[in-house]
């Protein structure tokens, strides 16, 4: 521990000197993590404890020190008889408030995810407990007491919940497990197209049940608010309101910090929410659920971005907790994960899967070829257009185009060059709400094209929409069917549930609203939108977001399977992913993608780090770690913005099989931080480890 030096009175300094202020007569040392930014003070620091301050400086109570020359938040980590650093230690100031509201366990899960990403413990706490309130501290009643006699009692609904995991050979022994307290992980593939009493909420319900009554809590963390609704849904049926709580960060300050307290002091013994939810200070854990891991909203924009997944997995091993990874595809990671035996697999018997699974059409493919000449590149196919009309004779049909907004993209008539801004050289598209002129304009900078601008490469003056947006989409589906409502759902206009009516619903990947009836059919359009992204990801991403709309539909009867038909890819044997859809078999794809990753060294088998800042910082920091011996793939050049991106990849060394939380690359991105954090470095440097940053 290290002495905090400036013990004596300060110019404007308003506490009494130390001779006026006697410390504490029992563990008088408090180790206090000080809430700095600076790297290389990512340790505790030790300060005595004023006898006045002695009953609300407990360990996890925020505090107010003084450090460098100025009053700092603090954490209280520990308190002991006797200091480490045989100086002089300073006062604490104040207590901000007595309440516990950091965990030893929550600290301990909190140092693994901070190594893990090369990042410090305070920058992980800042995510991990939410600024205080004194309105909603004073609004929660006191700490629930413990009574013996309600750990074992029922969930107070008849229905047990199970009846979802029957349709899993591992789904009884996992609930068995949850149910006399045991901690198990597993990856967990679910069904789609299940009604609401059999999907994947009611599975996560009925795994929240049994580890209920196994006397213990829950933590359920899914990727937007939409599906923390369903969720609570499904809770509620099963074991009532008052069992749970929702956490998400868009509750606003109160509600957020309210909701906290409630969960910390025992009130609540389920938390369902967004990635905010991951640190919830849940009593006695049993399991933690992350759902859909491979969505981007489960990655934390802020440093030291860390994954869901991650934080859950580093809180299921310190409070010895279950594990739940689930989704309708499987992420890589989570393959690999299963591939070291860190999680065993949890998947539908094969003969219900392919029952349950739709019948999936590539438009344009073997006999539709022959029906249909044009179905290979049309935007529309004959197809789609019979799937929609036929759904539409059920309920509401669904849509999913890959970009929002009109027209997103225009290119030449003639040779197809796309055209580009004057000024900028951004993409030029038709902007939603430009009216009856629909003028086209540049989507970076909002400069409008030319009129008659001529294209680059040949002069025609014709253009032509080469990437229709959500917007577009549903104008045109509007006119061909003109007796039937349209729904558009993307951007900032996201719709979240529909009805039983037939309705035509056009919507982005994520934006897809809800029918708890189900969709007649799908159409998936412009699948090479999703397949051309220049990303690692690519393929796996595709497959997920078909997966995710494609899963909404349901049969015509019990004896059908629902329908799917998706548009603007090439024929499924050439494209895993297309095949992967096809067949319902994502764990596939994830292995062969894992296998091939394996050989080429690329994330997740090898770690790689994202460099982006100025270009003298990034170079300092490129040069730092490859000295450590680490692999900078490419040199950094500086865009128009002075901007520098370059990715690292870890030192070709023997790494450990599990997946975290140390690693190679993680230690000495950290000693980079803080010897920049020590030289005062002014060029701000942007460090991601395993981040979703599209630079592969």
């Amino acid at each position: 521990m290290v002495q905090v030096p400036g013990t004596g009175r300060r110019k404007g300094d308003r506490s009494r000197p130390r001779a006026d202020r006697p410390v504490a007569g029992t563990d008088p040392v408090a180790t206090v993590l000080v809430d700095t930014p600076l790297a290389h003070l990512d340790r505790p620091f030790e300060y005595l404890v004023p006898a006045d301050l002695a009953e609300d400086a407990r360990p996890g109570a925020r505090v107010r020190v003084r450090f460098s020359g100025r009053d700092h938040d603090g954490f209280v980590l520990a308190r002991r008889a006797s200091a480490q650093h045989e100086g002089r230690l300073a006062l604490l100031r104040r207590v901000v408030s007595p309440e516990q509201v950091l965990t030893p366990a929550v600290v301990r899960a909190a140092r693994q995810v901070g190594d893990h990403y090369g990042g410090t413990l305070a920058d992980v706490l800042r995510l991990a407990v939410p600024p205080r309130h004194a309105r909603a501290e004073r609004s929660v009643p006191p700490e629930a007491e413990e009574d013996p006699s309600t750990q074992d009692a029922p969930v107070p609904v008849g229905s047990s919940g199970e009846e979802p995991w029957d349709a899993y050979p591992a789904g009884p022994a996992l609930l068995r497990r949850l149910r006399t307290g045991g901690s198990p992980w597993a990856a967990w593939l679910a069904l789609p197209a299940q009604p609401p009493e059999r999907d994947w909420t009611a599975a996560v319900a009925g795994a929240v049940a049994a580890t209920l009554r196994g006397g213990r809590g829950a933590v359920v963390v899914v990727p937007d608010h939409r599906d923390v609704d369903r969720v609570v849904a499904a809770l509620t049926r099963l074991v009532g309101a008052d069992a749970c709580v929702r956490l998400t960060a868009d509750l606003g300050p109160e509600a957020r910090y309210r909701a906290f307290l409630k969960v910390l002091r025992g009130h609540a013994r389920v938390v369902v929410g967004t990635r905010a939810a991951a640190w919830a200070p849940v009593r006695d854990a049993g399991l933690f659920v992350c759902w859909d891991d491979g969505d981007d909203l489960h990655q934390e924009p802020r440093a030291p971005y860390p994954h869901v997944r991650e934080v859950l997995r580093a809180r299921a091993g310190v409070e010895g907790a279950g594990l739940l990874v689930g989704g309708l595809t499987r992420d890589v990671t989570l393959q690999a994960w299963v591939g070291q035996g860190v999680l065993p697999d949890v998947l539908p018997a094969p003969g219900v899967l392919r029952s349950a699974a739709p019948a999936v059409v590539v438009a344009g493919e073997g006999h539709q070829q022959d029906r249909d000449p044009g179905a290979a590149t049309a935007r529309i196919p004959s197809v789609a257009w019979r799937a929609l009309r036929d759904g539409l004779e059920r309920g509401p049909v669904l849509v999913q185009v890959p970009r929002q907004g009109y027209v997103v993209s225009l290119a030449c008539q003639d040779c197809r060059t796309p055209v580009r801004c004057a000024r900028c050289s951004g993409p030029v598209g038709v902007p939603a709400g430009t009216g009856g002129r629909r003028t086209p304009a540049c989507r970076w900078c909002g400069t409008p094209a030319r009129p008659g601008q001529a294209c680059r490469s040949c002069g025609s003056p014709r253009l032509r929409a080469s990437g229709m947006g959500e917007l577009r989409t549903a104008e045109e589906l509007g006119r061909a069917f003109p007796s039937v409502r349209v729904i558009s759902s993307g951007g900032e206009r996201v719709v979240p549930e529909v009805g039983a009516e037939p309705a035509l619903v056009v919507a982005t990947p994520g934006a897809e609203p809800w029918a708890p009836g189900g969709y007649g059919a799908v159409v998936l359009l412009d699948g090479w939108r999703l397949l051309d992204r220049p990303v690692l990801d690519a393929g796996v991403e595709a497959l997920r977001r078909w997966c995710t709309a494609a899963s909404a539909a349901r049969p015509a009867d019990a004896a059908d399977r629902p329908r799917v038909v998706v548009c603007g890819v090439p024929p499924h044997a050439g494209v895993p992913a297309v095949e992967a859809l096809v067949r319902w078999d994502p764990v596939r794809l994830a292995s062969e993608e894992l296998a091939e990753r394996t050989v080429l060294g690329l994330p997740p088998v090898r770690r790689h780090l994202v460099v982006r800042g100025s270009l003298q910082g990034a170079r300092e920091v490129v040069d730092a770690l490859v000295a450590a011996g680490h692999l900078a793939l490419g040199e950094p050049v500086a865009d128009a913005d002075g901007q520098a991106v370059v990715v690292l990849r870890e030192a070709d060394r023997p790494v450990p099989s599990d997946p975290g939380p140390e690693g190679l690359i993680s230690a000495d991105v950290r000693a980079v931080r803080a010897a920049r954090s020590a030289r005062k470095s002014e060029d701000a440097v942007r460090l991601v480890l395993d981040g979703a940053e599209g630079a592969f």
